[in-house]
């Protein structure tokens, strides 16, 4: 067994072992001929298959994009881990909350898909066909999840919005106490104008917004809910929501948003459904372009391996 893998070699390191490559010819492929008698004497015939420019763009087309990619998959998973440690979540206090951290699921999706494209990487470049099947299968599966997800959403969208509305409030629940969920809460109600779940009156749930708080904080709502938080235009005015609860609507739509951001998160979809099936469009177009290419690409290898 050792002597094969030394007169072999390993596929992805064979050292001085000369490389044989099917979509690339061998040295003096070119002049391959055999002589064929005829009754006018012997002729010379080519014998070698002519290399397409297909051939060669198929190849380099996938490593390439498979390279863009696994690098953006790098970029993510580095993300995901200056989350995680500048927030210190392996520390002992805090290891226990870590699997409901985003940054971890920021981070799996960024190792999960460097690891996928830099098999398709090193399929293409090194001409492997069992990577390049690994990589064509795990996308196919990757594309029938996304179409089941879809098909799953849109059949379920009364529940997914009592989906949303238990996710925004829980993210209201842990406001004050996880960085996360405030930037995400924050976002959101800068963005689509908006307070609460349903209506501003949701910060109750908050702990410290909680009118029986004995907080400073207590019966009020954050700052990104209010409809100027700048004082003069250019200071951020971090008390600008206190005792908005106390307030009724009428008084308190001059200071602060009223409507909930679940409604303004409905709204927003459908405002924007044209783009979002766009872009969904696009991105399995991607997939199953990658899965065509992929496929193409290992019927040339395994034809060029039986002619060579």
């Amino acid at each position: 067994m050792r002597r094969y893998f030394w007169s072999k070699g390993f596929p992805w390191f064979r050292g001085n072992t000369p490389e044989f490559s099917p979509l690339l010819p061998k040295s003096g492929a070119a002049d391959d001929k055999e002589v064929t008698e005829t009754n006018n004497g012997p002729v010379w015939i080519q014998t070698h298959y002519s290399y397409s420019w297909m051939d060669y763009f198929l190849k380099y087309f996938l490593f390439l994009c498979n390279l863009g990619f696994t690098v953006f998959g790098l970029m993510v998973l580095g993300l995901g881990m200056w989350g995680l440690i500048s927030k210190e979540s392996f520390a002992q206090e805090r290891i226990g909350s870590i699997g409901t951290d985003p940054m971890l699921v920021l981070m799996s999706l960024g190792f999960l898909l460097a690891v996928l494209c830099l098999t398709g990487c090193v399929g293409a470049i090194r001409e492997n066909a069992c990577f390049l099947r690994l990589f064509s299968g795990i996308v196919m599966v990757l594309i029938a999840v996304q179409v089941l997800m879809a098909i799953m959403a849109y059949s379920m969208q009364d529940q997914i919005e009592v989906y949303l509305r238990s996710g925004m409030l829980a993210a209201m629940a842990g406001y004050q106490d996880d960085l996360d969920l405030r930037f995400i809460t924050d976002e959101i109600q800068t963005n689509l104008q908006c307070c609460g779940a349903d209506t501003y009156r949701d910060w109750e749930t908050n702990i410290y917004y909680n009118c029986s708080s004995p907080g400073v904080l207590a019966c009020g709502v954050p700052a990104t809910c209010c409809v100027d938080p700048l004082d003069n235009g250019t200071v951020w005015n971090s008390q600008c929501g206190l005792g908005a609860q106390r307030l009724d609507e009428f008084t308190a739509q001059s200071t602060i948003f009223l409507g909930g951001c679940i409604g303004g998160i409905s709204r927003w979809i459908e405002q924007h459904q044209g783009l979002m099936g766009a872009v969904a469009a696009v991105v399995l177009g991607v997939q199953i372009l990658a899965v065509f290419i992929t496929t193409r690409l290992m019927e040339s290898i395994n034809w060029h391996k039986m002619h060579a």
